[in-house]
């Protein structure tokens, strides 16, 4: 009996343990989506500089990436940043 309350405590904490990692995960996802966003955002505001549209054939989001790469490690590639100015809605162009 003692035995029996004892793993059904052991699967009331796992439970418990199970639902907060899982609720951890989506709301780690949840702000990683918006960090990406708004990454995309400050980049092209910085590159239209206050004009509707960018001025093109800089390298910046290659300079961004390596200072990113540098300063916060691996996940912040050339492409990785082109995705997240892509995400922020912008219109496709390089």
């Amino acid at each position: 009996m003692i035995k029996e309350k004892y793993f059904e405590l052991i699967d009331a904490i796992g439970s418990t343990i199970q639902r907060a990692r899982e609720n951890a995960i989506r709301a780690i996802n949840t702000e990683l989506v918006g960090a990406n966003w708004e990454i995309g955002k400050h980049i092209v505001e910085f590159e239209q500089g206050g004009h509707e549209r960018a001025e093109y054939g800089s390298d910046l989001l290659s300079i961004i990436s390596k200072d990113l790469k540098l300063r916060f490690g691996k996940g912040f590639g050339r492409r990785n940043v082109l995705d997240m100015r892509r995400f922020y809605g912008y219109n496709g162009q390089k």
